[in-house]
């Protein structure tokens, strides 16, 4: 990787580079926690899967951006422990809310508000945005910053299909949209889950 002068004081481009990677790793998770609450509140007050299974992608994200913390400046062995566990925290938000999107397949779940999932989910993938063009300028070979990039590419891509969920309620009347694009989301989660746990052998 082509390193870039220092011009922050810090001493040689390691520690630099170390500076650098605790600086982005704060923003993302600053942004990724904030926005856990928002999605999660208005997901629960509007009925849903789709907002609700962002949320629960975020809270993951928090989680390893906060592990990722830990470990910038450590060894690779330890950097790739990170991206292992990361994997394995981003299993449980997946199973749990396909589990409760087949509950609501089955049950009388009640027509979600198109208006709060296109309206947060703009607001979620401007952030997310934000969050992948921090964490891509870097160009880290760092596992855990890898790791860090398959999450926020994975949340474009998941708030980009809530919106079109969304506009699909409003134009079918049915919370049929809504329920898939939950299944799609944590299927995303699976799938980037299983890549990080690749980035740790």
């Amino acid at each position: 990787m082509e390193q870039t002068k220092c011009t922050c004081g810090c001493h040689g481009s390691v520690e630099c580079e170390d500076k650098r990677q605790r600086k982005v790793l704060w923003a993302v998770l600053a942004i990724n926690a904030a926005f856990f609450i928002i999605e999660m509140t208005f997901g629960l007050l509007s009925r849903s899967m789709g907002l609700v299974a962002d949320s629960l992608d975020m809270m993951a994200d928090a989680l390893v951006y906060g592990m990722s913390l830990a470990v910038v400046g450590a060894a690779m062995a330890r950097k790739k422990r990170v991206a292992f566990w990361s994997g394995l925290f981003e299993f449980l938000p997946a199973i749990l809310g396909l589990a409760e999107v087949i509950r609501r397949f089955i049950g009388t779940a009640m027509m979600p508000d198109f208006r709060a999932m296109v309206g947060i989910s703009v607001l979620a993938l401007m952030a997310n945005s934000a969050c992948l063009w921090l964490l891509q300028r870097m160009k880290s070979n760092d596992a855990h910053i890898k790791a860090s990039v398959i999450f926020s590419a994975n949340d474009v891509i998941i708030n980009t299909g809530v919106i079109v969920a969304g506009g699909l309620v409003w134009l079918l009347e049915s919370k049929i949209p809504d329920l898939v694009i939950g299944v799609i989301v944590f299927l995303i989660v699976l799938r980037g889950a299983v890549k990080m746990l690749k980035l740790a052998r």
